[in-house]
């Protein structure tokens, strides 16, 4: 395949993620969230476990902790047992009520709309920072997870590996104001299509615009059945997912506790 130019590259960037916000009009968080707070502690949890796992455990936690001075003063084996499910969760416990203490110290107990002031804060990375950013606060962040990296690199938007490399990458196609909903296409895509081990390649709108199909099911009815969330009819991962996602179709998780 020949190279191509980057005003090429930008062109069918561009495309795919029109044609993405086409499939996913009601791309949002798929982590559950009422304020700030919430979202920072929820993506910290989220790291090695599934949202719908996080989704499924903050209720608890929130009724028990609903501030960050609440969470700081907190005996940290009553948090770990709460975190249980979400895996790693002694140190999940330690880094939530370790930022907790560290909005009560240095930011008043208010969650930071600052990149540099939110990475300061114990396990939060830029990752966490701009789902923050772009969820909270309405500030354009790209956030490369392991969906965004998997996906750019199939779609030869960049050969970056590294997060911040990728992240810079991708920057460069596209207009800051489109970077926190391109993040939302993107891993909606990654969740549901173009899964990981065997992405779902015959049932890809966008199969026209990837250089990487064929790597996946190309049999189009074998394809469908690799589709998850609500493109195969199953619930999505929020609890109290937005409104547009219910009207498209989208079904709520089920609760902790619930077959």
């Amino acid at each position: 395949m020949k190279s191509e130019s980057h005003t090429a590259l930008v062109r069918r960037a561009r495309r795919i993620n029109r044609e993405l916000a086409e499939i996913y009009p009601y791309a949002h968080p798929e982590l559950d969230f009422e304020n700030p707070f919430q979202l920072v502690v929820a993506t910290v949890l989220s790291a090695q476990t599934t949202d719908l796992r996080v989704n499924q455990t903050t209720p608890a936690l929130f009724a028990k902790y609903p501030t960050p001075e609440d969470l700081a003063a907190a005996d940290p084996e009553a948090v770990e047992e709460i975190l249980r499910p979400t895996g790693f969760f002694r140190a999940k416990t330690k880094s939530v009520i370790g930022l907790s203490k560290a909005l009560v110290a240095d930011f008043g107990g208010e969650v930071p709309g600052r990149l540099e002031d939110l990475v300061k804060l114990p396990g939060v990375g830029r990752k966490t920072a701009f789902v923050v950013l772009g969820n909270a606060f309405g500030r354009p962040g790209i956030t490369v997870d392991t969906h965004f990296q998997r996906l750019v690199r199939r779609w030869k938007w960049t050969e970056a590996t590294e997060p911040d490399k990728i992240e810079a990458a991708v920057g460069t196609l596209f207009p800051k104001s489109d970077w926190t909903m391109l993040s939302h296409h993107v891993i909606f895509h990654g969740r549901r299509i173009c899964h990981a081990r065997k992405p779902a390649c015959g049932a890809c709108p966008i199969a026209p615009l990837c250089p990487a199909y064929g790597e996946g099911e190309t049999d189009p009815e074998k394809a469908k059945k690799l589709l998850k969330y609500e493109k195969g009819g199953y619930p999505g991962q929020r609890l109290n997912p937005p409104q547009a996602y219910l009207d498209a179709g989208g079904k709520p998780a089920p609760p902790l506790g619930s077959a």
